[in-house]
């Protein structure tokens, strides 16, 4: 079977962020059984300028939904960006699976020509790319930069994390 856009996308955006939901639900309880309350994450960074967890999850849904939706044609479901706890960065993440596991199959197919104008920072700049350059060079690497970062910041605080965790973790919602 030939790779079309759908299985190079949908597929690696679902799995990245079930296996950041594994990687919530290990932290979870992790900081249960060392005492602590588990919304402590949060907040946490590397360094000051750096973005807290929280947007390190945030962003690591958007870039899939968004790259699904930009990718189809697609109008992706908008957040508020308000989470505070574990728990709603973990709702968070199920509804970004659920909308994700909604794309019609092939809606993202035929698309690797097709010119994808997408902001780029804050300030109202966009970048235009063909669908699989977008595919391939920025979303996919957002989806795992965030999810790697996350990640990273978890092991950082002590949770029990491994390789496995990261590349196919079984907890999904």
């Amino acid at each position: 079977m030939p790779i079309t856009m759908t299985s190079a996308s949908l597929p690696i955006f679902r799995t990245a962020l079930s296996n950041l939901y594994h990687c919530l639900v290990k932290a979870s309880d992790n900081a249960r059984r060392r005492g602590f309350d588990p919304d402590v994450f949060v907040a946490m960074r590397l360094a000051p300028d750096m973005l807290p967890f929280a947007s390190q999850v945030r962003i690591a849904c958007d870039a899939a939904k968004y790259g699904a939706a930009r990718l189809g044609g697609l109008q992706a479901p908008r957040h508020e960006d308000n989470e505070t706890t574990l728990d709603q960065l973990k709702a968070r993440i199920a509804s970004t699976l659920d909308w994700l596991a909604s794309v019609p199959d092939g809606a993202i197919d035929g698309s690797e020509e097709r010119d994808i104008t997408f902001p780029v920072g804050r300030d109202g700049t966009t970048r235009t790319m063909k669908g699989e350059a977008y595919l391939k060079h920025w979303a996919l690497p957002n989806v795992f930069f965030h999810v790697t970062t996350a990640y990273a910041l978890l092991r950082h605080a002590g949770v029990d994390l491994g390789k496995a965790d990261y590349l196919v973790g079984d907890e999904a919602p």
